[in-house]
């Protein structure tokens, strides 16, 4: 049976997944992701290569770094993830530029049970200042082991098209203004957007727009107004492709 709870404090939200049958599309977050596989075997595509994370595997996703996910196996799939905004997670360590996680996969008991105790005090709906101090806790493992100043910037051209992709989300993707507004054919713009970020434009906008659409019920928890920012024909448009990303409808998640 699929099951995803999820439950956000302290500006972090923390994901606790059982899967058998459900595969993740391609998609990424705004956020750095960090998780633990808990049971059975967690297996994904990540920067064109493929991901195995066995038990105790701790998993690092660095912010719009394109994947997708399944059990490995029909034996099934336990796991929890922390989701943290950019911005607090570079306050927490003191950094102004943006750090990568060098490596998507490592096994450190330490840095493992430090995110089991900050997801668990979310999910059991601990303390804000307790949730805070464990995510400081964190970072100082994480700043030890797993984190490089050492990544490739967008250049121009793509940071310019991301840019026109987040101000039209509540519009129709029109890939030939885009592609005329940066001198490049349509077919040239899609080909140089997937190789920079490893996922096409169109995929990158609908996962934009789905992500908005979740900050948004996160904000004041009116899914239609979701519907309508975002651009989605329906609410059931919007929970086929939320779903895709988090596991559960937009309704289920408003709910939760």
């Amino acid at each position: 049976m699929e099951k995803f709870i999820y439950k956000k404090l302290a500006g972090i939200t923390a994901l606790s997944a059982s899967i058998t049958d459900f595969t993740y599309k391609k998609h990424s977050h705004q956020e750095y992701a960090m998780g633990v596989t808990l049971r059975g075997i967690q297996e994904y595509n990540l920067d064109g290569s493929s991901q195995l994370s066995y038990q105790n595997g701790v998993m690092l996703f660095n912010p719009e770094q394109a994947h997708d996910g399944r059990a490995h196996d029909e034996a099934g799939l336990d796991y929890i993830m922390l989701y943290i905004e950019p911005q607090l997670f570079l306050e927490v360590i003191e950094k102004k530029e943006i750090v990568r996680f060098s490596t998507p996969i490592v096994y450190d008991n330490k840095l493992k049970q430090r995110i089991l105790s900050l997801s668990n005090a979310i999910l059991s709906e601990q303390d804000e200042a307790l949730c805070s101090e464990l995510l400081l806790s964190l970072t100082e493992i994480l700043i030890q082991t797993n984190l490089s100043t050492d990544y490739k910037k967008d250049n121009t051209i793509i940071k310019k098209a991301k840019d026109m992709l987040h101000s039209n989300l509540g519009n129709v993707l029109k890939l030939d203004d885009i592609s005329k507004e940066l001198n490049l054919s349509k077919f040239q713009f899609i080909r140089l957007f997937k190789a920079h970020t490893g996922i096409s434009p169109y995929q990158y906008f609908l996962n934009c727009k789905i992500e908005r659409a979740k900050q948004l019920i996160d904000k004041n928890g009116d899914i239609y107004s979701a519907v309508v920012e975002c651009g989605f024909v329906d609410l059931t448009h919007l929970n086929k492709h939320f779903k895709s990303v988090y596991g559960t409808t937009a309704f289920g998640y408003s709910h939760i």
